[in-house]
């Protein structure tokens, strides 16, 4: 992840997207970045569905292909070579690539920009952080009316354990002195 530091933008010559999200999102999304960054950006595709999505004309990997650590080493290597300055991932409520897009993001020396499933994105670096910070808040589902219960479940979390703790060892020891008072 380079480029957390700094807001500038890289010339966009070449793009690597990890398609962890609905695939319709990228039939969006691609058209989207050829008219923001140019027709002759080169942008690349890691996905785990099969096909392309609409209008997409770079090179694909698929995750099914790289299941053993020394493939995944090699994959590496060779998005390494291509000199990606920038890599997109999709952060939406789908569980899809979590961990290949982790690892992808903080493995390829690009600047990383964060893709929602409205098509809109933001580059990830340190004059974003309110933005990244009220991402993760929400996502987390720590905004608005769910937030108050969430961190009252969370404040009292520590309460509620101890007190089921004590509560599940007062009825073992209860037993184990009922126990010995019938022996």
């Amino acid at each position: 992840m380079r480029h957390f530091f700094r807001r500038d933008i890289p010339p966009l010559t070449r793009i690597l997207l990890v398609e962890s999200g609905s695939r319709h999102l990228f039939d969006t999304l691609i058209p989207k970045l050829y008219q923001i960054f140019g027709e002759e950006t080169v942008i690349d595709l890691i996905t785990c569905f099969a096909g392309s999505p609409v209008g997409f004309r770079g090179t694909v990997s698929r995750v099914t292909d790289y299941t053993k650590p020394e493939s995944r080493a090699q994959l590496l290597s060779e998005l390494k070579s291509r000199d990606y300055a920038a890599i997109g991932i999709i952060c939406a409520a789908e569980p899809i690539m979590t961990k290949w897009k982790w690892w992808l993001a903080a493995k390829i020396p690009a600047k990383l920009f964060i893709v929602n499933e409205n098509c809109d994105f933001f580059w990830a670096d340190w004059g974003q952080w309110r933005l990244i910070l009220h991402f993760i808040l929400f996502r987390a589902g720590l905004t608005g009316a769910a937030a108050v219960p969430a961190i009252a479940r969370m404040l009292f979390f520590p309460i509620t354990f101890t007190y089921l703790l004590l509560y599940a060892g007062a009825v073992h020891l209860r037993r184990k002195i009922h126990e010995s008072h019938l022996h």
